[in-house]
């Protein structure tokens, strides 16, 4: 324990911490090595890692009494958004270290094991992930196959994950499975293991590594679970195992806006600058009407990461139960991620030919942001999710306006009165799937403004919150427009018949 008390004694006011930090990532991402280079390969460099992990980014998610920085959700945030700024990837890597591995074993893992563990991240430079995925079963997670069941003082885990962030680059991982009984049969709740990789026993085979599209500095892969692990390797629910999990991934959810900012503030400043330098027939880019447009869209989008990152850091802090926040927690990622991918590709427009490239720090976002709509739950499934809980309350209440409800719900109250025409409609009494997902979207939007609105009597800049609201009010009047259309077009299985258009066309033509 002796090096963790030493990193306590020097502890850093965080202002100091972070700023030293953003400093040596720039440095490192623009001096020491090419960035252009790092993002076209597989993995980052040993050394290049190592000297980032000097500065023990990962100290922020580490209680006070192991050593760390004491878990402050602020501080987690801080630090993605420092990474994000320069390489999605990296934040990504510190964000599933920080919300997928040491904030559940912090608050349910065992004490002996904890002191062990976060001494070897504080001094070893250790990383971990979480491993709940199957291939046969994507998001749904409560039909995993990987089992376990116990032998005198261990357990047995036998299964198969993929698509697991840091696969065969992590040393820990918490790994999910479902008990099974005397009968053979798996039992509904899910329980988590952690296992080291340094211990042969534990020790997780990679079967394949994916060739992903993006995010190229992040091993992805298959891997087999064929393991034991002692007993005091279980973590300990305060409920149920499936709790457990939801509260981890509300949390995870709730602080994707920290990868968000530094990206989103990224993509915002490489377009302001080339478009008050780039000339077009002697008119500089950003004094074209649509160029203003593009880059307030931009700004809109900077404005809401930034509100979220304010509300999630006063309420995603491991001391709170997240596990029924699924209305917040779907909201601010399904929306966060869109509002990056959507930056990503208006800084590729503005950059022109340039941003078309996979060392252009636009184009890679472009690529990188993209899986960021997908993993942790597909955006269209989040939104409709969020729409299925506000049909559920309206129902209890009895309500069938949505301005009405959302003008009494505590998550909206402030937000709603803001668009009254817009939202002045009946929900669907048995919406399609379709519309639930357009539904979620317009809800998300409303309770992500209210973040924005709480932000600014805070302080926050009002001409930004001026222009946040044209934005949002704009995406909720297309959002409405389209859940009226009324259109209901299914695919033709069988669209080969009377489709190829040289038929349509005679042969002198």
């Amino acid at each position: 324990m002796s090096n963790v008390l030493e990193h306590t004694n020097k502890m850093q006011d965080f202002d100091l911490f972070i700023e030293n930090f953003k400093k040596k990532l720039s440095h490192l991402f623009h001096v020491e090595y090419d960035y252009n280079k790092l993002s076209l390969t597989r993995g980052l460099p040993p050394q290049f890692l190592s000297e980032i992990m000097t500065m023990n980014p990962l100290s922020v998610a580490i209680p006070q009494h192991h050593g760390g920085r004491g878990l402050h959700v602020k501080e987690c945030l801080g630090v993605l958004a420092a990474a994000s700024y320069e390489s999605l990837s990296l934040s990504l890597i510190f964000g599933i270290n920080i919300a997928l591995f040491l904030e559940p074993f912090a608050k349910y893992g065992p004490p002996l094991l904890q002191e062990k563990i976060f001494e070897r991240f504080l001094t070893n430079k250790a990383m971990g992930g979480l491993m709940i995925t199957e291939q046969a079963y994507g998001s749904d997670a409560l039909n995993m196959r990987t089992s376990y069941h116990q032998e005198g003082n261990k357990y047995i885990l036998q299964g198969e994950k993929h698509w697991q962030g840091l696969t065969g680059a992590a040393d820990f991982w918490l790994v999910t499975a479902r008990k099974k009984n005397e009968n053979g049969e798996l039992v509904r709740d899910i329980d988590f293991f952690v296992t080291d990789n340094a211990i042969q026993e534990q020790k997780i085979e990679v079967l394949k590594k994916y060739n992903s599209l993006g995010l190229y500095a992040i091993p992805y892969g298959i891997n087999k679970i064929d393991i034991e692990v002692p007993e005091d390797h279980r973590l300990t629910p305060e409920s149920t195992g499936i709790k457990l999990m939801l509260d981890t991934l509300h949390r995870s959810r709730l602080q994707f806006p920290g990868m968000g900012m530094g990206f989103i503030k990224r993509m915002l400043d490489e377009a302001m600058k080339h478009c008050s330098t780039r000339r077009v027939g002697g008119i500089p880019l950003n004094e074209i009407d649509s160029v203003k447009f593009q880059l307030s869209r931009l700004q809109a989008a900077f404005t809401i990461c930034s509100a979220m990152c304010a509300h999630s850091s006063s309420i995603s802090s491991i001391h709170n139960d997240l596990s029924a926040h699924s209305m917040d927690a779907n909201s601010v990622k399904a929306l966060v991620t869109d509002l990056m991918h959507e930056a990503a590709q208006i800084c590729v427009q503005l950059s022109g030919a340039n941003g078309y490239r996979l060392d252009h720090v636009a184009g890679r976002g472009l690529v990188d942001s993209r899986p960021f709509q997908i993993f942790e739950g597909s955006n269209e499934m989040l939104y409709a999710q969020v729409a299925e809980a506000i049909a559920k309350l309206m129902r209890k209440n009895k309500e069938n306006n949505l301005l009405s409800f959302l003008k009494r719900n505590s998550a909206t109250a402030l937000a709603a009165p803001f668009f009254p025409t817009l939202l002045d409609f009946n929900f669907p009494l048995q919406p399609k799937q379709r519309d639930l997902v357009t539904l979620g979207k317009i809800i998300a939007r409303v309770i992500c403004f209210q973040y924005v609105l709480q932000i600014n009597n805070a302080g926050f800049n009002d001409t930004m919150t001026e222009i946040t609201r044209q934005h949002m009010s704009m995406d909720l009047s297309m959002l409405v427009g389209q859940l009226s259309s009324n259109q209901h077009a299914d695919p033709l299985n069988d669209y080969y018949d009377n489709s190829d258009w040289m038929k349509f066309v005679s042969s002198a033509s």
